[in-house]
């Protein structure tokens, strides 16, 4: 199953990833970065950023809820001497029936960087705080 899943956008938790669970059916989640919001400092701007309508669609309701959860984001990356990237698939990963998240690498450097995320284990501590400041929001996407 395709959903909508990352460190900001958690609202699969409530109903379909249980039942993924339930019935056996692994979990490929697309926009795993926040198309890029994740893999930065929070509020810093690319060029992508200002033209991706589907992004600000999204994701520009955030609160600071998601600010914390960028910073937070930051420091276990600095624990883990890894990038936000990184820490943010590796907690995918993490997560029970997650098989593999999408990624829209551009090129192959970055694709090269982003599989070191499957080297990264996150203690409870380091899940904890990445996952304490999320706060449920609307949904959005597919509908």
């Amino acid at each position: 199953m395709q959903d909508h899943y990352n460190l900001i956008y958690r609202e699969e938790e409530n109903e379909m990833l249980p039942l993924c669970s339930r019935e056996g059916v692994a979990v490929m989640p697309w926009s795993p970065l926040a198309r890029g919001r994740l893999t930065r400092p929070w509020g810093e701007t690319t060029a992508r950023l200002v033209s991706d309508e589907v992004g600000k669609s999204l994701y520009n309701a955030m609160d600071e809820n998601d600010e914390q959860i960028a910073t937070n984001l930051a420091e276990v990356a600095e624990e883990l001497d890894a990038n936000r990237a990184q820490v943010a698939l590796a907690w995918l990963l993490s997560k029970p029936g997650v098989a593999a998240p999408i990624i829209g690498a551009s090129r192959q450097d970055q694709l090269d960087e982003l599989l070191h995320a499957v080297d990264l284990t996150l203690t409870p501590e380091q899940i904890e705080k990445l996952e304490t400041p999320y706060k449920p929001h609307p949904i959005v996407g597919f509908k």
